[in-house]
């Protein structure tokens, strides 16, 4: 969940029984695929969708769905391009650790 609040102040701000000052909040849903990778300092307003096996770029600001199986990074952030077999960095992995990645790697 994300939190918000109203835009009109009146709306926002209240005093409680104590005469202390409140303030309203809500909360919007996010919604984040499986397998997503979000690097450092990324926001992600509420409302959004992010679809299975995105990678989002740092410091990137989300405020629309972003479809599975894309890179995506900007402010505001938005799908580059899919990720494809041409990203496949499977020869980097050490033999010794292929063990760890054999369910999941072809």
């Amino acid at each position: 969940m994300a939190t918000s609040h109203p835009l009109i102040a009146q709306e926002r701000m209240g005093i409680d029984e104590n005469g202390n000052t409140t303030m309203a909040e809500y909360a919007e849903e996010i919604h984040i695929g499986n397998n997503v990778w979000i690097a450092c300092n990324v926001v992600v307003l509420g409302g959004v969708h992010i679809g299975n096996n995105v990678v989002l770029g740092a410091g990137s600001v989300v405020t629309k769905d972003i479809p599975d199986n894309h890179l995506a990074f900007g402010d505001p952030c938005r799908p580059v391009r899919p990720i494809t077999e041409a990203d496949s960095k499977k020869h980097l992995i050490l033999e010794e650790d292929l063990k760890h990645f054999g369910y999941n790697i072809k």
